[in-house]
C-alpha cells in the first residue's frame, strides 16, 4: 500500500473533520463537537499563520491520519489533531509515528525545541504512543503559561527536542 504525508490545507477541511469527529465523538466518547473546534474550518489560519502546520497521511490517495502542530511560542508549540482512522492504525503501515516524526523534522528545522501536547486519559493508547516516543508524562501546572489548553485535556506531556 502507498502512504504518502503531505501538508493539509483548507480544501481538505471536509475530509479531516470526516476522520476527526466520529473518533472524538463515536469511538472515544469525548463530548466535543465541530463549533468547539473551529480550527478544523480554517486550518491555515489555526495553523500556519504563526509557524505550525497541519499534515495528512494518505493510503492510496485516502485520507488515513492527521497531525497539527501549533506554533505559540518563539521555540514552542503544541501538537494537535493526531488521529488515524481504525482500520489503519498499528505497525503495519505506521501512519502515527510516520506523522509524528514528519512534525518533529518541521520542528527541528524551524528551531521548535520544546514540544507540548494535552490528551485525555480514556486514550491510553496514545499515552503508550507518545511515551514510546520520549515523550515525558507532565502536571497541568509544569504547563507553559502560554500553552493554548484544551477543556477536555486531562494528561499532559513535554518533549525537548535536541
Amino acid at each position: 500500500m502507498s502512504v504518502h504525508i503531505e501538508q493539509i490545507k483548507n480544501e481538505s477541511s471536509a475530509a479531516v473533520i470526516e476522520i476527526i469527529l466520529p473518533i472524538q465523538q463515536i469511538e472515544f466518547n469525548v463530548p466535543i463537537t465541530l463549533n468547539d473546534q473551529p480550527d478544523l474550518l480554517d486550518i491555515e489560519n489555526a495553523y500556519y499563520q504563526t509557524g505550525g502546520g497541519f499534515w495528512g497521511a494518505r493510503v492510496e490517495g485516502e485520507l488515513a491520519g492527521t497531525i497539527a502542530l501549533l506554533k505559540y511560542d518563539h521555540d514552542s508549540a503544541a501538537i494537535r489533531k493526531m488521529f488515524v482512522k481504525k482500520e489503519y492504525r498499528g505497525k503495519e503501515l505506521g501512519l502515527a509515528q510516520r506523522l509524528l516524526e514528519t512534525l518533529i523534522a518541521y520542528c527541528k528545522e524551524n528551531q521548535i525545541r520544546h514540544l507540548y501536547l494535552g490528551t485525555v486519559s480514556v486514550l491510553q493508547a496514545a499515552m503508550r504512543f507518545y511515551e514510546r516516543n520520549g515523550f515525558e508524562k507532565i502536571e497541568k501546572s509544569a504547563l507553559p503559561e502560554s500553552f493554548p489548553l484544551m477543556n477536555a485535556d486531562n494528561v499532559f506531556y513535554h518533549l525537548a527536542i535536541k
